[in-house]
């Protein structure tokens, strides 16, 4: 079983076996498929395998194979392609292995970490964390905030957690450059108006004389930052202490684990899916 990790910046990465993941689709020997479940023959749509597979947005898995970038058993792939494990499905030459297990992680992120897996872009939190499988943040947490992020390697749940009609919450602790009334506090309440638009109603509480908590079911582009700025304050420090019912407890700043067995099933009963569900992407 693989040990919980300190999140360190720069940390070599771990050396993957070269058979588990061959350089191109030629030396790729597919399953044969007597040693295959029902489930595990049934084909799904090409862009849905890419997303199943954690590597991209269905949206983006498009525009590969439109490029000519994608290929199953050596043919160029085109939009609306079925696949199934049988097949061999190599993105510009290199194979995509078939049935990685889904992960689920909760990272309390320091100040300092870039929330984004773009290799080249330094202090990222993919290479923070040093994961030994591919993952991806679900959503952002601002460079100079801290607190909870998960990751996945689970594209399904990323818009199901994001999208603001679905209405999770999110929990923060924020510090304030100075003392506040109620009356600041009923106003970020009732929604600021950032970006030509007003924020959703949300729940605000006093946590101290210049910290307070804010509720949030939505995540417009650094909206506490910018909701404060509105009315004349500035945030010193923000917190992110929640994300729907995952909190932070017992993680210390830099550290990541495994959702709990019932994190993560309250996490996908939310979401409308089951752990064999998503266990058999």
């Amino acid at each position: 079983m693989m040990k919980e990790q300190k999140g360190t910046h720069g940390r070599k990465k771990l050396n993957l076996s070269p058979a588990s993941f061959p350089e191109s689709s030629s030396s790729f020997v597919a399953p044969h498929p007597s040693r295959l479940t029902p489930h595990d023959q049934k084909t799904c749509r090409i862009n849905k395998f890419f997303t199943q597979q954690g590597l991209c947005s269905r949206r983006e898995a498009d525009r590969l194979i439109e490029e000519g970038r994608v290929t199953i058993n050596g043919r160029v792939a085109v939009l609306g392609d079925q696949v199934g494990p049988t097949d061999v499905i190599a993105r510009d030459g290199l194979m995509v292995p078939w049935g990685n297990a889904p992960v689920y992680l909760k990272f309390h992120k320091p100040v300092g970490i870039t929330t984004t897996s773009e290799p080249h872009v330094p202090g990222n939190i993919v290479a923070s964390i040093n994961y030994p499988e591919r993952i991806f943040p679900i959503g952002r947490l601002d460079k100079d905030s801290s607190g909870l992020i998960l990751l996945t390697n689970d594209g399904e749940i990323v818009n199901q957690i994001l999208r603001a009609e679905h209405g999770h919450e999110k929990e923060y602790l924020v510090q304030l450059d100075r003392p506040f009334d109620q009356a600041f506090l009923d106003r970020m309440s009732h929604g600021v108006v950032i970006l030509g638009k007003r924020t959703r109603p949300c729940v605000v509480s006093r946590h101290g004389q210049q910290e307070f908590r804010i509720v949030l079911t939505e995540g417009r582009n650094r909206q506490i930052r910018r909701m404060c700025k509105a009315l004349g304050y500035k945030v010193i420090a923000l917190n992110r202490t929640r994300i729907m019912h995952i909190t932070l407890q017992g993680l210390p700043v830099g550290r990541w684990k495994h959702l709990s067995d019932q994190e993560r099933a309250q996490l996908l009963a939310a979401l409308g899916r089951s752990w064999p569900e998503a266990a058999q992407r």
